[in-house]
């Protein structure tokens, strides 16, 4: 359960950090407790997203790998973004991704908050 949390607030704080950083990546809402609430709903889209579908997708998409050497990773974290984003919509969540290049920077900067994080708050099954 533990590791849930700390995933679901790395998750949470990362997506924090891009939105702060990219104004394509908007969240809205009436008030900073629906914002956060919002946030941490996103946040566990995310994750789920992060669960179920990349690996599926890192599999397919092995000889990408070996060929870019790992680069194919930023586009697969776009992606996970803008699916998450489009998820977010569909459950009407007021949080939105603008475009693949902001999904890649943003993409990047979720990555990098969240390892950063992970080094901080590590959690007992790490």
């Amino acid at each position: 359960m533990r590791h849930f949390l700390v995933k679901t607030i790395v998750n949470a704080a990362a997506l924090a950090v891009a939105i702060w950083l990219l104004k394509d990546i908007t969240l809205t809402g009436d008030g900073t407790g629906h914002k956060a609430l919002t946030l941490v709903l996103v946040a566990l889209v995310f994750g789920v997203v992060n669960a179920v579908v990349k690996p599926v997708v890192k599999l397919l998409s092995l000889p990408l790998f070996i060929l870019t050497l790992g680069l194919i990773t930023l586009v697969i974290n776009a992606l996970m973004l803008l699916l998450t984003s489009g998820l977010a919509d569909a459950l009407n969540l007021s949080f939105h991704v603008e475009g693949f290049g902001t999904a890649v920077v943003g993409g990047l900067i979720v990555s990098v908050v969240s390892w950063a994080l992970h080094v901080v708050l590590p959690d007992d099954e790490d």
